[in-house]
């Protein structure tokens, strides 16, 4: 007798998209192999079938056991929810057939997340597009970052699985944060949860915002490209049959000097390096992050042109060739790694010289509790304290907020008076009246006083330096007898760094003379 092995997709969830075909197979089959979950979207055709779950977590278990079935003469439906031969069984099940296995084998295709998610959202999906899942536990994540990158780097829409679990808590920031490298942090995006099931969610964000959120493994991520558009609550990504317009395409500022020191900052110090240059003599271009650190670096620069706005790597790359600069003197935070790396990027791409300029550490045992991470340092908050205020911006709120034993503690939190930032602590459950809105660095006094009010009894910051208040805080904490928690810096293989003045001015002349 000959088996038939169907390997049966049964799409989303709701019973009306899964497809003729396969209700056909799971009628014609006597076996039926699947996670139980699955049962209660094809209960109509389970009558008086031989029916097994193993659990979620033993796929090849299932596998086999529907394969096995198969040999002996069995007609089995190896079940998968969307489309099994997309992130599901059919590959396992290949994988475990032998060349002389004689059952027959049908593939019954259904609808798959992306194109769930898709339909939900509009029409994302409609020009070339990627999937890619950020689970590692078949796949090493340098791979996963790799495949991201070039995604973002061709600006493909992109479908991401398996978004985040309770083991898998950052990887997903890191992604979007590769995306924002390289896309238009105006770019829209979706996110979905639990598709065409119970409890669906569907929302329409920019790609800027969604390393504010909070995700799970029923989420999927929708990435457009730089043509995605909104109409009627819907998105949707033209199919190129007419001229497209580029409506995302960051516009490189024309007034900007040519031949000038590119300084990248964001930093109180940064501001003074640039007055510095340019007292100097030197045509000076300061690029800053956001609009509120262009009109800072506008009142504190007079004769510094300001190039302001969260600019995506390739606006970055264009400002710096259609301006021929000098050199680019990276002068971000001591913690915007990210952008580090990415001028480091640019520095050899397009032949400039780069320079690092960091504020010194002021870091010692006897100032705070050192922590290797963000995660270690919310481990040991939620384990310290019960009223805990952070001093780290908004980027790592997520980290903090979603650490176990995190929802028994109250936060508060203090962030540069950038809309977007309140906004994204108010997204991710901070009560309004815990968020101060505030440009530092803030004295002894004025930390006292407000951790004092507060009844504060735990402090997080990052070691930011004399410059960023570091000290003050480290005094203030000492005076109310209160654990600060210290996330150490990241370390980077700068090609040079200085942090004086005039290490930076001997540097260019160094330049200058051997060109």
């Amino acid at each position: 007798m000959t088996g038939v092995l169907n390997l049966v997709s049964v799409g989303p969830g709701f019973s009306d998209l899964i497809v003729p075909r396969a209700v056909a197979a799971l009628q014609a089959s006597e076996v039926i192999v699947a996670y139980d979950l699955y049962l209660r979207w094809i209960e109509p055709w389970l009558a008086n079938k031989e029916i097994h779950t193993p659990p979620l977590t033993q796929e090849r278990e299932r596998a086999l056991l529907a394969i096995e079935k198969a040999r002996s003469g069995a007609k089995v439906a190896l079940i998968s929810s969307g489309d099994i031969g997309i992130y599901a069984m059919a590959a396992l099940a290949f994988d475990e057939m032998r060349e002389d296995d004689a059952y027959e084998v049908n593939v019954i295709p259904g609808i798959t997340s992306a194109n769930a998610c898709a339909s939900l959202l509009g029409s994302p999906l409609s020009h070339d597009f990627a999937t890619l899942s950020l689970s590692d536990l078949l796949c090493p994540w340098d791979w996963i970052e790799q495949r991201g990158r070039h995604i973002a780097q061709a600006d493909l829409a992109c479908v991401m699985y398996n978004v985040q679990s309770a083991g898998r808590q950052e990887g997903v920031y890191r992604i979007l944060n590769i995306m924002l490298e390289a896309k238009s942090p105006k770019t829209l995006c979706g996110v979905v949860k639990n598709a065409y099931r119970p409890g669906q969610e569907v929302s329409i964000h920019t790609l800027e915002e969604l390393p504010s959120l909070q995700f799970d493994m029923l989420t999927t991520l929708v990435i457009g490209n730089r043509f995605t558009q909104r109409k009627r609550g819907f998105i949707f990504t033209p199919r190129g049959y007419n001229s497209w317009t580029d409506q995302n395409k960051q516009p490189i500022a024309e007034a900007l000097p040519a031949h000038a020191l590119w300084v990248f900052s964001g930093t109180s110090d940064g501001n003074q390096l640039a007055n510095e240059l340019a007292q100097q003599g030197y045509p000076v271009v300061i690029s800053a992050a956001t609009e509120y650190g262009g009109e800072v670096a506008s009142q504190h620069c007079p004769g510094v042109s300001v190039w302001a706005g969260h600019q995506g790597v390739e606006a970055q790359k264009q400002g710096l060739s259609q301006h021929q600069a000098k050199v680019i003197i990276d002068a971000t935070h001591p913690y915007a790694s990210l952008i580090s790396e990415q001028l480091m990027g640019l520095s050899k791409v397009l032949n400039i010289p780069y320079l690092r300029f960091e504020r010194p550490s002021s870091f010692v045992a006897k100032t705070g509790i050192s922590c290797d991470s963000t995660e270690q340092a919310a481990h040991q908050a939620v384990a310290l304290g019960t009223r805990i205020f952070l001093t780290t911006g908004s980027k790592d709120l997520a980290v903090f907020l979603n650490t176990a034993g995190a929802q028994q503690k109250d936060w508060f939190v203090r962030l540069t008076p950038e809309p977007e930032f309140i906004q994204r602590a108010i997204d991710l459950g901070v009560p309004r009246s815990h968020i101060c809105a505030m440009q530092g660095p803030f004295s002894e006094a004025f930390n006292v006083a407000l951790w004092r009010d507060l009844n504060i009894d735990c402090v997080i910051t990052k070691d930011s330096g004399a410059a960023g208040g570091f000290n003050a805080k480290v005094a203030a904490a000492k005076t109310l007898n209160i654990p600060l928690l210290v996330i150490q810096r990241p370390e980077l293989a700068y090609p040079f760094t200085t942090s004086t003045f005039a290490q930076v001015l001997q540097q260019l002349q160094l330049w200058t003379v051997d060109a």
